[in-house]
């Protein structure tokens, strides 16, 4: 049998920036096409450095409510649609064809900011049938990305958890969370807060084109053991699991946040739903053109021979042996390292007060 024929893009890649196209995402009935006209391009054909676009949207609800079994937790908050963090991998990305936005450069560069979102959620915590149950910050995009800086959207949202004593849980690979210490301590005190930081790999080049915008892995590293000695407790996530990309700093990874202070770890492996199978080849073709064949056998191995399986309970963990050997290679570093493999705590739900409703007369007492 002749070798088999590798993929290569016409794409190029962008500094700062994880995709290198902007395909069309699966709901456009209208498409379009560059062709070569034949005339001097004057560099037109280079890549461009597309700036990041915010526009801002006024949500009608702002807490998602979850089905999957394979998930640990049933409520979450995303303060924003796209993530400037860029990251290739993202399993979020088909979300943006929703809005007739392509998964690719204008998930990370056409992004949505909910400024209501603290007005919407004092309105349905108040509501007289809401049960109190954690919510997770961070499901879909992360709440503490770069524009957080500008629009404080999530510290809204802590700040009302905070005040109300509702639970929260934070999933994020962005060192700004630090900036709400002086929330999520005192919350930490009272039972009501977890932190898990996102780290798959201690490689800041490879990170460099992997999760450009997000921050570097060893400064991740460095804000559990910060949020750990403030009396926050932290974990890790070493997600995705890339095979041949990632896979071999498990245990790097696992040992250096069980000594930053991380007292439980979880794990997923790469998903590659809808637009997001073509986006991943063609990041490999860009930046690892000589195992690009490779890396996708080995997700086809762990995928019953398909890019993507998304049946509850595979699709977060795989199956076959490769997929085996991942998780007890993760099962025993955890346990050299003292780590549970419990993702989420028991956060206090007892505690929580329904904020008023805002009045505009204020309140007299």
């Amino acid at each position: 049998m002749g070798k088999p024929e590798q993929r290569r893009s016409d794409a190029a890649a962008i500094k700062g920036r994880g995709a290198a196209s902007n395909p069309h995402g699966r709901f456009e009935t209208v498409v379009t096409a560059a062709e070569d006209d034949g005339w001097p391009g004057d560099g037109e054909d280079q890549p461009t450095r597309p700036a990041t676009q915010v526009s801002i949207e006024r949500a009608r609800s702002i807490i998602s409510r979850n089905a999957s079994p394979d998930v640990p937790f049933n409520q979450s908050i995303n303060p924003y649609r796209g993530c400037e963090h860029g990251c290739n991998y993202c399993y979020a990305r088909p979300s943006h064809a929703y809005l007739n936005l392509s998964p690719g450069l204008d998930f990370e560069t056409r992004l949505f900011a909910k400024s209501n979102a603290a007005e919407r959620l004092r309105i349905e915590l108040a509501k007289p049938g809401y049960v109190c149950e954690p919510i997770t910050l961070g499901a879909n995009t992360d709440a503490y990305q770069p524009i957080e800086k500008r629009y404080r959207i999530t510290r809204e949202l802590v700040q009302l958890l905070h005040d109300c004593d509702h639970p929260l849980s934070i999933i994020t690979k962005n060192a700004l969370v630090e900036r709400d210490l002086d929330l999520l301590a005192p919350m930490a005190q009272r039972g009501l807060v977890q932190v898990m930081v996102s780290v798959n790999a201690l490689d800041n080049r490879l990170a460099s084109t992997m999760e450009p915008r997000a921050s570097a892995p060893h400064r991740r590293i460095r804000t559990i053991a910060k949020l750990s000695a403030a009396g926050v407790p932290c974990g890790v996530l070493v997600s995705p699991v890339i095979p041949a990309v990632t896979d071999k700093h498990i245990e790097q990874v696992l040992a250096k946040a069980a000594a930053a202070g991380a007292k439980v770890a979880g794990y997923a492996v790469l998903r590659l739903p809808h637009e997001l199978k073509d986006l991943f080849r063609e990041w490999l073709d860009l930046h690892l053109p000589d195992r690009a064949e490779h890396v996708m056998s080995l997700i086809q191995q762990m995928r019953g021979g398909k890019d993507y399986d998304a049946r509850f309970g595979t699709r977060m963990r795989g199956e076959g042996v490769y997929a085996q050997m991942i998780a007890q290679r993760f099962q025993l570093a955890c346990r050299r390292h003292g780590l549970s493999r419990s993702r989420e705590l028991t956060l206090d739900t007892t505690r929580f007060r329904a904020p008023r409703p805002e009045s505009a007369q204020g309140e007299l007492f």
